[in-house]
């Protein structure tokens, strides 16, 4: 069983200092500075320019991953307060410890801010795309000379795991990464587990994996100081840290009705669909007379998101708390949101977003630009990487070379890291700059 106290821990990622919620100043709590780190780095300001659904938009009330992942973030603070006063009450030794409602608040916050920090450009298409380079395109050459869990982590290229390197890679004067918490870093943790064996199961947390091969030390320490538990002990594979839970219900809320709102402000979706889809979920909040005053398309669509998302944050409470023991055992397989009392519209609301947003002909149409850039990027660059090495490099090379920023200049024998570090570089990209990348190559 999993223990809370463990579970909240201050420690940061490369810091060897014990650290105690009763030192921690109420001003600047070790939970807080997490959010501020990750909300000041370069990682996250190019979040502005990369895709949530719509690919290269420049409509300015459609959603990119910036303004995503700040919503996540305010909504997963009210659940995770929400949750932690429940907790609190339950687990009363918490409290003489010296934690607070806010350090549920502020734990979730700052892995929700971080949860898509390391999705490449063009959306979960670009994840496709460069999983697809290796599996099916010139990136395939390589296969023999990997490790088989080397060669899932390409083929297979996962935004979470991308996102916890990160969080926690060590460079030349900046030890443990951004230095982030061990509570925030096991709540950012959604799928806990490497890449293979690639089992398929009903659980949700093995639903993908969440670290690669050369994080491997670092996602065992995370997961040993927080006393995570292993479910098979012949794998490096885990339970969930508790709140991972929570942060997963921020963004699963977000994404369906905000996602939807972005398809009705789009008019890709008619807006009486809002109300007719919404209204089981409002139905025991909304002011009819308010709902009839509002002028606009766009007001009436906001009232109605926030009500839904004010309905979904309670009953994902409700859902935790009801299966806390449960949780902390390690035996809720689920997400909250599949056993919320809503879950029946959700699943309406992602299929008329399905088929009106994500697979829209737009969408579709962009997300095919996305495709090419990407592929084009890994070829050039893997090619002027290895050749490098090898010492065939030609003198296009050297100019793509040069088109490589400084800090993923790296001289390695392993293959294994010359490939990730061009994959680490493309997923950093934003759409913008892949495509001007991109452009830059073609002409040349």
């Amino acid at each position: 069983m999993m223990h809370w106290n463990q579970l909240l821990s201050l420690k940061k990622h490369g810091d060897e200092h014990i650290r105690n919620r009763k030192d921690e100043k109420d001003s600047r709590v070790g939970f807080e500075v997490d959010y501020d780190r990750i909300i000041f780095s370069n990682p996250f300001r190019s979040l502005q320019d990369k895709t949530q659904v719509i690919p290269l938009s420049k409509t300015d009330f459609v959603h990119t991953r910036l303004t995503h992942s700040l919503e996540v973030s305010v909504v997963g603070r009210s659940l995770g307060r929400l949750v932690g006063e429940q907790v609190l009450d339950k687990h009363e030794g918490l409290r003489e410890l010296g934690y607070t409602i806010n350090d549920f608040g502020a734990i979730v916050a700052a892995a929700c801010l971080a949860h898509d920090i390391g999705n490449p450009p063009f959306g979960h298409s670009g994840e496709k795309a460069i999983g697809d380079f290796f599996k099916n395109g010139l990136g395939e050459k390589y296969r023999l000379d990997l490790e088989p869990k080397q060669w899932q982590d390409l083929i297979d290229f996962e935004g979470n795991a991308n996102g916890f390197n990160v969080l926690t890679t060590s460079r030349p004067g900046a030890e443990g990464g951004l230095r982030i918490s061990y509570a925030t870093l096991g709540t950012f943790m959604k799928y806990p587990k490497e890449s293979l064996p690639k089992k398929p199961t009903l659980d949700v947390s093995d639903k993908k994996y969440g670290f690669f091969q050369s994080d491997k030390e670092a996602f065992l320490d995370v997961a040993n100081e927080l006393g995570l538990i292993s479910k098979n002990k012949e794998e490096i594979r885990y339970h969930r840290h508790p709140l991972a839970y929570v942060m997963e219900a921020a963004d699963d809320i977000c994404y369906t009705i905000i996602d939807f709102e972005d398809g009705i402000n789009l008019g890709w979706i008619p807006e009486e669909h809002a109300l007719e889809f919404l209204i089981k979920i409002v139905k025991d909040n909304i002011n009819s007379s308010k709902y009839a005053q509002l002028q606009t398309k766009g007001e009436r669509v906001s009232y109605l998101r926030a009500l839904a998302i004010g309905s979904l944050i309670n009953d994902a409470v409700r859902v935790f708390m009801d299966n806390e023991e449960a949780i902390m055992m390690g035996e809720f397989p689920f997400a909250l949101t599949e056993k919320c009392t809503y879950v029946a519209q959700m699943k309406d609301i992602i299929t008329i977003s399905i088929s009106n947003v994500y697979e829209s002909k737009e969408v579709i149409q962009k997300e095919v630009i996305g495709y090419q850039v990407i592929n084009t990027l890994l070829e050039k660059f893997t090619t002027a990487v290895n050749n490098q090495y090898n010492g065939e490099m030609s003198h296009f090379d050297d100019l793509i070379l040069k088109m490589l920023p400084e800090q993923y200049h790296i001289e390695t024998d392993s293959l294994y890291e010359r490939l990730m570090n061009v994959c680490k570089f493309v997923s950093m990209l934003t759409d913008g700059k892949a495509l001007e990348l991109y452009q830059s190559i073609k002409v040349a």
